[in-house]
């Protein structure tokens, strides 16, 4: 038995240590707004945060992360950043497909919560690794920008 802190819940769960974490969050935990992506970490659509970093969890074995917190699509609009982008990212309406989004929408909240007005060169140092099949990167950069205004 494994016990994780997701989105402020202590939730336990009987899985092997080698699971990644996306996996347990949407199949065991039904979590689904993280999406699966490519699976080897490169798209960044598995994007959650871990103790307020943004990680792949479709690589992280759930066994590596002890007494983490860790931060989900599903609640960072609790927090300030989030909430944040999270009205910029509908204010501009940036989403086409949303495939993509909640791992986008993931680094752009942990960009501002350590970066509160970041410039062009921290948005795309944040925002490498998150890929966005539709192309909509100059909606998201503003979207980021916006919210880094509020």
């Amino acid at each position: 038995m494994i016990t994780l802190t997701i989105n402020g819940e202590l939730r336990d769960v009987d899985v092997p240590a080698d699971m990644p974490l996306l996996w347990v969050l949407r199949d065991v935990l039904g979590l689904t707004g993280t999406k699966f992506g490519c699976g080897i970490a490169q798209c960044g659509a598995c994007t959650v945060h871990l103790d307020g970093d943004p990680v792949r969890s479709c690589r992280l074995p759930v066994g590596s992360i002890s007494k983490r917190r860790i931060t989900t699509i599903e609640a960072i609009g609790s927090t300030v950043a989030g909430a944040k982008v999270q009205k910029a990212w509908l204010d501009l309406e940036v989403i086409q497909c949303g495939y993509c989004q909640s791992g986008q929408i993931m680094s752009a909240a942990a960009l501002l919560a350590t970066t509160p007005r970041p410039d062009d060169g921290d948005i795309d140092a944040a925002m490498a690794g998150n890929i966005c099949r539709c192309g909509t990167y100059v909606r998201i950069r503003e979207a980021i920008k916006r919210a880094a205004k509020s």
